[in-house]
């Protein structure tokens, strides 16, 4: 006779459907996006990276690891990851009028290979939890393209800097692991979070202090994993 699940598995078990959640609002903000209504994309793929950022420590709370150790909650944070991360926003870049199509085509491709090599990499993280390389967060690179448009050509380009970024020793910072200014850091990505939110609310044109604040605190993350980067290689 087939044993019941415990309490602790039942609950570990709510925790792996409370990430793949996450999956039904990449599924949401693909059909925004076919649509063409790109601050509900954004709504949604809001709405997954809120899972993603809090269901690691929900599921090291739970100990789901040694609970349920039959689902990979890492494999599962992925394979979502992947939906949410790339594709959508991939798709966004095809379609989104941001280039011709014959650049972004491209562009999407190479924000789909990248991505998929950098998820399959097993040193994708340094010993002191930073990413290594440009960590494929697309979703967060396309919603500036929408945010502040730039030239066709300047936006293909940094694409590719990007995904030849995902290959190089670049460091760049995980808010939540790293521990070097971590309480900052979340501060930080806290008052980012509030201004994206006021972003979207707003059809992504808000006033000029939503979008200079968007582009400083961006700046910031950036210059943290190049700081990083360069007192490793000292």
């Amino acid at each position: 006779m087939r044993e019941r699940p415990t309490r602790q598995q039942t609950l570990a078990f709510a925790v792996h459907l409370f990430t793949a959640s996450g999956a039904v609002f990449g599924l949401l903000a693909l059909i925004a996006a076919v649509e063409g209504n790109w601050p509900l994309m954004f709504t949604w793929l809001g709405a997954a990276l809120f899972v993603d950022g809090i269901d690691g420590s929900i599921a090291r709370k739970v100990r789901v690891v040694e609970v349920l150790p039959r689902w990979s909650g890492e494999t599962l944070d992925l394979v979502v990851d992947y939906l949410t991360y790339v594709l959508v926003p991939a798709f966004a870049v095809a379609t989104g009028g941001l280039m011709p199509t014959w650049m972004a085509v491209p562009a999407s491709a190479a924000i789909l290979l990248t991505s998929a090599l950098y998820f399959a990499d097993t040193n994708m993280k340094t010993e002191d939890k930073y990413f290594q390389g440009f960590p494929a967060v697309w979703n967060v690179v396309v919603f500036y393209f929408f945010l502040v448009p730039l030239h066709p050509l300047v936006t293909a380009l940094i694409i590719a800097a990007l995904s030849v970024g995902t290959f190089l020793p670049i460091k760049f910072v995980h808010p939540f692991r790293v521990l070097r200014m971590r309480l900052v850091t979340i501060a930080l990505l806290a008052l980012w979070a509030v201004l994206a939110v006021v972003a979207v609310l707003e059809g992504l044109r808000p006033g000029l202090w939503v979008t200079g604040g968007l582009c400083a605190l961006a700046l910031y993350f950036l210059l943290f994993g190049v700081i990083a980067s360069r007192r490793r290689a000292a």
